[in-house]
Order: structure tokens, then C-alpha cells, then sequence
């Protein structure tokens, strides 16, 4: 075939390559009406007897496509012109021969011109820095043994304790002693130390107790030359560009479309060999770029939302929000993360600025993976960084999660309850001595469900609950975001020396750990790792983001209580109820605490536990406090910065002390 030059073929010419079968066109803009198409072969197909092009553009005038022997670079082999039956059918090409090992890009003529060439917004592999998709046989990506791989096994959703990474942070530094630092494979290799020789990598994290890691995103994304392995370059990801790819710089052999693939896989496979989950982090509300993203070269404008002068709307603060309300984008978002949960055996999803996407379209997500395995975890950020053009009745914010069921929020509530305001790096919480944060605390205690025990008008944001049950609510107090709490606990108490410092990181994270719902941490925060002060470290150098696992030696006794503090919580069920009913019936608050102090009871064998009572209570207060429990003899479990699974300790009587700044926790 002829090869293709660009802008020189006449708009005249197109029409030859039309067939007269035509709909009523399709009107510019109006996007409600386009013609969705419900095809499962959109973008690519290929076998044994040939390859297939599918392009859905409903309003190009023409379109091409174009195939490469490399991913970047090199002269095209061949262009195909692209044809359709009538408006309402996406563009195809078909090739009689299976193109494996080539690369493709599409092209469509739209309002006089020919725009710039994409890989297509459907493509799943990708050549270097995913200018070119590839064609390649996934069936040859299988590490061995990919069929027999399963998910570890979950009973309900919060029986999951998160752990939030970056690749490069978690793996990077010269002391976790891994053979593929910032790779997608240094969380394969078993048996590496630190210089002190603490377990790092996959072994630390068996050893921590997790159950589920939350990467952040691993897609293909914009801000890292992937061309440039070896380079000193950083960024958290959260810059879309191909959606189904995995991110090059995270492989060992960025040019080479099948590996990045494989290698995903084997860290899949390799976590879930420790009986750890999978999380990624996603991010559907914004594209990397405008109007040269995949979206806008194939079918322009439909994908995104628009003010009423024409510009791009923009609640992610990132230059565009994506339309998921839209029909044909609901549809590429639900079989995105259908695609990532059945390819790449993926157990969980955490939505970026969730509040951006619309309630039906997390709704059909759901309702996807309920159908693969309803133990995939959903959960997201319930707000955007502005407001959205749809209704905000219509959008999974926070506040709207009861409308979600199967769809966790963060609980933003707890999080600045129990160490102060994100955004002001002095500001004190709970665990931190400020006063009037007590029914915040209450309110991530109970999971963000209605407690007939909780005056809502005292919460910091939330003054009403908004999850159906505590499966619905993500606790935490620290995560890439903003300072991390090691950071946020010096800014905001500089007199303080590190054995306090580490005193009140554990009162904090007590709290997380002991309240019903969904616990959450971010890396390295086990072995009291910092960020030097930055708040937002999305593209700082390693030497700000990267952890030192020496730390783990100096910070034994920090990671030892959190690694006992997860084993608590796994331990005992009464900390893990799953439905509001349970935890209504057996969480009770105790009344007439001291200022600073929340108390309560888990009574009846909540959930089953082998403790007929717990009572749980914090002190955020300077000095010790004394508070009324049930009359007995009670074990102690945790008391004055420590934790003792055994229970050794015994007291009896009516009333305990709380040291300060700490939780006590006894059980019988």
C-alpha cells in the first residue's frame, strides 16, 4: 500500500473512501447523542489468521492507521485507510497476517486537518514512553505458574490492613539491599536485609502482618522518560496517559512491550505467593494532558467536561476532568478496571479524587467485579480538588457514599481529628494534645456509621454519618499526600524529643488500628521514616522520598509495636466488625470521661472474639487520666506506649489510668 503523508490527502479525497451507507451525522459536540458502541473489540484484536483495527471516533472525517517495526523511531511500514459502514460504527482495518512484534498508531482527519498520531486510548501494550501501542501475544507475558494463581483469601472487607508504597520509595535505597531498586521485580525477591541485617523488601512486609499493598500508580503516565533508566527522575504517577499499560520505568527493559507486562505479573504473582493482595491506585477523573491526549486525538472533546464558554473544566486542579457520566467513557472506566483485575489478577482499586467520578459509574463498577470476585476491594478519595460541572448529588463525594454500597470513602474526619488540619503543618490534633477532638475521634471509632452515642454537630467536617456500614470507611492518618506523620508530628511539636515523637505516632496509629472499618498506612511509617518537611513530594529527588531501612534498626521498638498492633487487630474480630448493626450492638462508649479521653467497651464476644470485653481508651491529654471501667479482673494488653499480646499484666477494680498521651487497652 501506498505510504501516508500527512495533511496532504483533500477532504474531497476522504469521501471516495466513505461508503454511501450513511446515518444522520453525527452533530459536533453534541455528545449525549453520539453513537455508543458496545463491541468488545475496540482498538486491537489479533490471532493466528490476522489483525484487526477498531476505531470508535464517531465525528472524524477519516482515519488511518499506521504500523512500525519499532516503538520509537524508524520509518512507517505501512498505512491503512480505515473504513465504516455509517456513522453509527466505529472505523476498522484488518490485516490478514498476525502483526506480532510490530507497533501501530491511529490517526483521524477531523475538521480539516489531520491530528497528531496516538496509540489509541484502548491500547494495552505499549513501545518506550507509550508513543506507539504494540502488538504482542499476552499469553507469552504468563510468568510460570500464572494459572494457579489466587488471591489470598479474604472473609470481609475489614478484616484488610493497607499498606500505601511508591516503587521507588519503598525499594531505591542503596540499604533495602534489592537487586531491582524502583522496579516492579523488587517486590519478587525474598531474603534481602538491610546493612543491619532487618528484613526489607517482601519480607517486611510479611513481617509487618499486612494483608494488602496499595501501589501507588503503576500505569503508563507522562512525567517519567522511560527512555532514561538509569536516571535520577521521580514522580508519584498521578499524570495518566495509557490507561491499561504498565508503566515502563517500573520495568527492567522499558523498550521492550512484553516486559513490563510479564513483570507486573510476577510481582502479583510473587505478593500473592506471601498472602498479600494487590491494590492499585487509579486515577479516571484527569488525563495527563488536553488536547493531545489519546481521548482527544481519537474522539475529540467527548471525554472530558466542558464549562459553558467551551474550556476545559477542571475539579482535579490538574487542567481537565474526565466525563465518566458519559456513556461511552462509564464504559471504558468499568472495563479498564474490569481488564486490570482479570490480566493482571489485581485485588483491589483506590480511586483518585473519586469525587470527581459519578455515583452510577462507581455503581457498574462495583457491580463489574461483584462479578469476578466480590472480594476485589473499591475504595477512593470522596472529594475532588474543585467543584465538578455535574451535580454534586451526582458525584461519589464522601457525603453520598451510603448511595455506593461495596465503595469505601477516607475518612478525612479521623484523619485531622487525631493529628491536626492537612494543610497547616503547626496544627495539633488529638494525639497531639489539642482539645474539642474528641467526638472526631468517636466518629472514626465507630466507622463513620450513625451511633446514637456521637454528637455529629461536634465533628470537625462531617456532620452527619455517611457510610452504610464500617466496610465503607478507610482510616487513616497519614498517606503520600501532605506531610507524613513522622514530618507533621515535628512541625507541629517542635519541643518535643523522638521518644515523644514516637509516643504520639503510636497513640495516633492505635487509634487507627483499633477503630471498626478499614485500617490504612504509609509506607515506612513502621520504622519513624520522614520526608525532610516536604508536603507535596510528588516529584522530589529519592534523597527526599526514598526510605532508609536502617532506620528499622534504630526504630526496632516503633516497628515492633505497629507489627503487634496489626497483630491485635488481625487477632481479634471485635476490632473488624463488618456491619453498622454489630457495632452498634456491641461498641458502647463510656460516659464521663475526662476532657481529652475516649473511652469504650467491645462487649458480648463482639464479632465472635474469644474476649467477652474489650475496653479501649485513648489520652490525648499532657498527664494521666483516670477513667471508670466495668467492675473485674482485666488483662492488660496495651498501656503507656507498649502492647503485650499475652495479656501478663493484671488489674482489678473500677477504674484504670491512662498514661499520657497513649492508649490503654485490657480485655477479659
Amino acid at each position: 500500500m501506498k505510504s501516508f503523508k500527512k495533511f496532504a490527502l483533500p477532504v474531497a479525497a476522504m469521501v471516495t473512501l466513505m461508503t454511501s451507507c450513511q446515518t444522520v451525522p453525527v452533530t459536533e459536540g453534541d455528545y449525549d447523542n453520539y453513537p455508543a458502541y458496545k463491541g468488545n473489540d475496540l482498538e486491537m484484536t489479533v490471532s493466528e489468521n490476522g489483525t484487526n483495527f477498531t476505531l470508535w471516533s464517531p465525528t472524524a472525517d477519516s482515519a488511518v492507521v499506521r504500523i512500525y517495526n519499532e516503538g520509537i523511531g524508524g520509518e512507517v511500514v505501512e498505512t491503512r485507510y480505515m473504513e465504516r459502514k455509517n456513522n453509527n460504527e466505529p472505523w476498522r482495518a484488518a490485516f490478514d497476517e498476525a502483526l506480532y512484534g510490530k507497533f501501530y498508531t491511529f490517526s483521524i482527519y477531523h475538521n480539516g486537518e489531520w491530528l497528531a498520531e496516538t496509540p489509541g486510548a484502548y491500547t494495552r501494550a505499549t513501545g518506550v514512553n507509550g508513543r506507539r501501542a504494540a502488538i504482542i501475544d499476552f499469553a507469552t507475558t504468563n510468568p510460570e505458574g500464572w494459572e494457579n494463581d489466587v488471591r489470598p483469601a479474604l472473609d470481609k472487607f475489614t478484616d484488610i490492613i493497607i499498606y500505601e508504597m511508591h516503587h521507588r520509595d519503598f525499594s531505591i535505597h542503596a540499604s533495602a539491599g534489592n537487586q531491582y531498586p524502583g522496579k516492579f521485580l523488587a517486590l519478587t525477591q525474598e531474603g534481602t536485609r538491610s546493612p543491619e541485617g532487618e528484613m526489607t523488601g517482601i519480607d517486611h512486609l510479611k513481617e509487618l502482618g499486612v494483608t494488602h499493598v496499595h501501589i501507588l500508580p503503576s500505569y503508563d503516565y507522562g512525567s517519567v522518560d522511560e527512555s532514561r533508566p538509569d536516571s535520577a527522575q521521580y514522580n508519584w504517577g498521578y499524570d495518566p496517559v495509557n490507561y491499561n499499560v504498565p508503566e515502563g520505568s517500573y520495568s527492567t527493559n522499558a523498550f521492550d512491550p512484553a516486559t513490563r507486562v510479564r513483570e507486573m505479573k510476577q510481582m502479583v504473582q510473587a505478593l500473592h505467593a506471601q498472602g498479600i493482595r494487590v491494590i492499585l491506585d487509579v486515577v479516571y477523573n484527569h488525563t495527563y494532558i488536553n488536547d493531545g491526549s489519546n481521548f482527544s486525538l481519537t474522539t475529540p472533546g467527548y471525554y472530558y467536561r466542558h464549562k459553558e464558554d467551551g474550556s476545559y473544566a477542571d475539579a482535579s486542579a490538574c487542567g481537565n476532568e474526565v466525563a465518566s457520566e458519559r456513556e461511552m467513557v462509564r464504559d471504558y472506566i468499568v472495563n479498564s478496571v474490569k481488564y486490570w483485575a482479570e490480566e493482571y489478577h489485581l485485588d483491589g482499586f483506590r480511586f483518585d479524587l473519586m469525587g470527581m467520578i459519578d455515583i452510577e459509574t462507581m455503581k457498574a463498577v462495583r457491580a463489574e467485579l461483584d462479578k469476578i470476585d466480590p472480594t476485589i476491594f473499591v475504595y477512593g478519595e470522596g472529594w475532588a480538588a474543585g467543584a465538578p460541572v455535574i451535580p454534586n448529588e451526582e458525584c461519589a463525594m464522601k457525603a453520598n457514599a451510603y448511595k455506593i454500597p461495596g465503595v469505601a470513602v477516607f475518612s478525612d474526619d479521623l484523619r485531622d481529628g487525631v493529628k491536626g488540619h492537612f494543610s497547616q503543618a503547626t496544627g495539633r490534633g488529638f494525639a497531639t494534645g489539642a482539645e474539642g477532638c474528641e467526638e472526631s475521634v468517636k466518629f472514626g471509632v465507630v466507622g463513620a456509621i450513625e451511633h446514637p452515642q456521637i454528637n455529629y454537630d461536634l465533628v470537625n467536617y462531617s456532620k452527619a454519618p455517611y457510610t452504610n456500614h464500617p466496610t465503607q470507611v478507610i482510616n487513616y492518618v497519614s498517606c503520600h499526600d501532605d506531610m507524613c506523620l513522622t514530618d507533621k508530628l515535628r512541625a507541629s511539636m517542635p519541643d518535643a524529643d523522638e521518644k515523644a515523637l514516637q509516643r504520639y505516632a503510636r497513640l495516633a496509629q492505635t487509634i487507627v488500628f483499633t477503630s471498626q472499618g478499614v485500617p490504612f498506612m504509609f509506607t515506612g511509617e513502621e520504622i519513624f521514616r520522614d520526608k525532610k518537611g516536604v508536603h507535596n513530594s510528588y516529584c522530589s529527588p529519592d534523597e527526599i522520598n526514598a526510605i532508609d531501612w536502617s532506620l528499622k534498626r534504630s526504630n526496632r521498638e516503633q516497628f515492633d509495636y505497629y507489627r503487634n498492633l496489626i497483630q491485635l487487630r488481625k487477632s481479634h474480630p471485635a476490632f473488624r466488625l463488618a456491619t453498622a448493626e454489630e457495632v452498634r450492638e456491641h461498641l458502647q462508649f463510656i460516659e464521663n470521661t475526662p476532657a481529652q479521653v475516649v473511652a469504650y467497651t467491645l462487649n458480648g464476644n463482639a464479632g465472635g472474639d474469644e474476649w467477652s470485653e474489650i475496653v479501649v481508651a485513648f489520652n490525648g491529654g499532657s498527664e494521666a487520666a483516670e477513667i471508670e471501667i466495668p467492675e473485674g479482673n482485666w488483662m492488660v494488653i496495651a498501656n503507656d506506649g507498649q502492647i503485650d499480646l499475652a495479656g501478663s499484666v493484671k488489674i482489678e477494680g473500677s477504674k484504670a489510668t491512662i498514661a499520657h498521651s497513649s492508649a490503654l487497652i485490657l480485655a477479659r
